[in-house]
């Protein structure tokens, strides 16, 4: 008995920190109460997230990466101990930061939450497939029907009859080589390669992924083989690991044999269904011309020629603008000369050959470049116009910076024309739940998706294995509701969110991991939330909270200081001014505190004032009609010049879409000439009374170290200008 209990006093003591001096932090000491809702808040710089994420965090994460395995740091960044006389209980500690999804496009709403895992796995286990080519329902082949299908290929035709032994497995598979040679077979294909087993010494790399096809026979078609045929199957099928034989003709193609599912019309066969089938980041799954991607990228001529009003010479042909390639400008004045331009017409009134030759160049025609200096003679090309240098170039630049930079800007991403940008193989595609496939789900918003699920009607068998399947599906869609990202859609691409959208949603995914006992750090997750939304947050936040765990959360919100179970608020200033506790206690403590500038805020003592006279609209301004990027409606937007206008609705109303998407890129591409593509819209009226735009966002300001705020505004260059001045740097020569 006395051991429970030196057992719970454990699992409520607080969580102590003792001597923080990390940043500008004064050697404080604080408890945290377990188990609660706290709120670090205080003044900008005054070491809220120092105390937060550099010390607690990072200390917690510290002594996770320590209890590790030395083999297993090496793969994990390890944080530097922050600088603390001790912090004692601290919990396991997970950071969910205002930060975006990342940078890889297979990421997706879907993915992040895993919500895609479930999604394979039921369309694996209870989805009915159908024929890709006409639609017919699939079932399982005869060794007589494979017979059949072989025997229409043309005669004469040379085939071998595979076995699939290894199909995208890593390790060196010498076992399945060695059982080869013993069962008298002489030839393997691994990874399209063939091997002789009597010459051959086989060493595969075990770290790479291989696929082994056993060569079974080696045919001719022609009368008179079914019964060769007939054993030849007979023994892959015993040999193959899941029922499949490949039939791989001289020039490549292959022809899939399953005697489990192949369509009854038309003999198309598909693999044994597995959820790696509905994988597109799997190469079995994945679309075979995107990779899974779900998009091409290719040269855009909208981007390349942002403004068709310009000549040539007046730089139409964006890349070449400003060029000083005596090579360009040779291929320049070839174009002009062969195709008859006036290089002083506006682009988009020359004839559509002049346009097209340029661009894309003419398959059969061969441009003469005359030499411009010594290191240019004189010779005949075959030009594939501006988009072809610039796909070259994208395809073919080894640095990622370069490739962005020269060519990256040009380049826009069209949904792929095989799969329609759902990123998976036709045979995926073709397998139904209900009437959908899978990305039939995924395109859905996470709302519509949820209505799908509850009330997904089936039977007898296929219930009973969806049924788990079905409950974490609905859970997770119905977290991602409760915090207020309902309107997404499942395909949604991770790079494309919003930092908040992206906290969001791994706030989702952690309530539906279900832990205890873990310490929460989130990083203000109500910045860009309407009210409607914040409501619904606190709520997720107090249900992680009640789950047992602690939400320490570094916040200014006033809805959520006054849902706080405990509040550490420092200041009293910024910087070296601030870093001190400035008080501890519950929100009513907070307000009778008139001590503290949050305090004073919080009880109504201070305030922003509304300034009695607004500014004066003039009748100066810029329209936007017929604005439809994403979920807008062809609405029309006027903006006052010279005024603060702010634009505001609650998440997923457009907000994005109108500022970011549609007016920041319709006046940058008119008016700083960059190479970016609006969200569809029709006109803008009035444009005359700008002339620049400039986007301010939270994206960091440089990422070398040796830029500091100095030097990024410019401040360092009159600082060292005076130095420069000095008498003593004159005779030293100093400049």
């Amino acid at each position: 008995m006395p051991r429970r209990k030196r057992v719970e006093e454990h699992s409520i003591s607080p969580i102590r920190v003792r001597g923080a001096r990390v940043h500008n932090l004064k050697n404080i000491t604080v408890d945290i109460p377990r188990n609660k809702l706290v709120v670090v808040t205080g003044v900008s710089g005054s070491g809220k997230s120092s105390l937060a994420f550099d010390t607690l965090y990072a200390e917690g994460q510290r002594r996770y990466v320590e209890s590790l395995s030395a083999y297993a740091r090496q793969f994990l960044e390890q944080m530097p101990k922050p600088d603390c006389d001790a912090i004692e209980g601290l919990s396991p500690a997970i950071s969910i930061e205002q930060k975006s999804a990342g940078h890889n496009p297979r990421s997706t709403v879907a993915t992040i939450t895993e919500i895609h895992d479930y999604l394979r796995l039921l369309y694996a286990r209870i989805g009915e497939p159908h024929c890709h080519k006409c639609g017919t329902k699939i079932k399982s082949q005869t060794i007589d029907e494979m017979v059949d299908e072989i025997m229409r290929l043309p005669d004469e035709s040379r085939v071998y009859i595979l076995a699939p032994l290894v199909r995208g497995r890593k390790g060196t598979h010498t076992d399945i080589i060695e059982k080869a040679k013993r069962d008298g077979f002489t030839r393997l294909i691994i990874d399209d390669t063939e091997y002789h087993l009597d010459e051959d010494d086989i060493k595969l790399n075990k770290n790479i992924k291989h696929t082994i096809h056993l060569v079974v026979d080696r045919l001719i078609i022609k009368d008179g083989i079914q019964q060769r045929l007939t054993e030849d199957i007979e023994t892959a099928l015993t040999r193959s690991d899941d029922g499949l034989v490949v039939v791989r003709t001289r020039g490549g193609d292959e022809i899939l044999l399953s005697q489990y599912l192949s369509c009854p019309r038309c003999g198309t066969s598909v693999a044994e269904i597995s959820p790696r089938f509905f994988s597109f980041n799997s190469p079995y799954g994945a679309c075979p011309h995107c990779k899974g991607l779900g998009f091409i990228s290719k040269p855009d001529p909208d981007l390349i020629i942002p403004d068709p009003n310009l000549s040539i010479y007046e730089g139409a042909i964006n890349p070449w603008a400003d060029t000083t390639s005596d090579w360009i400008k040779a291929i320049i004045d070839a174009l002009i000369e062969k195709y008859d331009i006036d290089p002083h017409k506006p682009f988009k009134d020359l004839t559509e050959r002049q346009r097209n030759a340029i661009l894309y160049g003419e398959k059969n025609e061969l441009l003469e470049i005359r030499p411009l200096s010594r290191y240019i003679r004189k010779r005949k090309i075959h030009f594939k116009g501006v988009c072809g240098i610039i796909e070259r170039g994208y395809k073919n630049t080894s640095s990622e910076e370069a490739r962005e930079f020269y060519y990256g800007r040009y380049i826009s991403k069209k949904p792929c024309p095989e799969c329609g940008g759902n990123r998976l193989r036709p045979e995926a595609l073709s397998v139904y739940i209900n009437g959908h496939n899978i990305a039939d789900i995924t395109n859905m918003d996470i709302v519509t998706a949820l209505k799908f699920f509850n009330h997904l009607e089936l039977n007898g068998e296929r219930s009973t294995i969806a049924k788990p399947i079905l409950k974490e599906l609905i859970s997770r869609l119905s977290f991602l509701i409760d915090v207020g990202v309902g309107y997404l859609t499942l395909d949604r691409m991770a790079p494309t969110l919003a930092g908040g959208e992206a906290q969001r949603i791994r706030l989702a995914t952690q309530i539906g991991s279900g832990l205890t006992g873990v310490l929460y750090i989130l990083d203000e997750p109500t910045i860009g939330l309407h009210p409607r939304d914040t409501t619904r947050l606190l709520n997720i936040l107090k249900r992680l909270r009640d789950l047992g765990n602690t939400v320490i959360i570094v916040e200014h919100d006033r809805d959520t200081i006054n849902s706080a179970d405990w509040i550490i608020d420092l200041g009293p200033g910024a910087g070296k001014n601030g870093g001190k506790v400035v008080f501890e206690g519950n929100p009513a403590n907070l307000k009778r505190s008139r001590s503290t500038l949050t305090g004073r805020y919080i009880a109504g003592a201070d305030r922003i004032e509304i300034p009695p006279e607004r500014a004066n609209i003039t009748n100066s301004y810029i329209e936007f009609t017929g604005c439809r990027g994403h979920n807008l409606k062809c609405i029309n937007v006027k903006i006052p010049l010279g005024t603060l206008t702010c634009i505001t609705g609650v998440s997923g109303s457009g907000k994005s879409t109108l500022v970011d998407d549609t007016i920041y890129r319709a006046l940058a591409r008119r008016l700083n000439r960059k190479p970016v593509k609006p969200a569809p819209y029709d006109e803008i009226k009035h444009i005359e009374n700008i002339d620049k735009v400039i986007r301010i966002d939270q994206s960091p300001i440089g990422r070398t170290p040796r830029s500091n705020p100095a030097t990024y505004t410019k401040l360092f260059d009159p600082i060292r200008q005076l130095f420069a001045q000095l008498p003593e740097s004159k005779v030293r020569g100093y400049q």
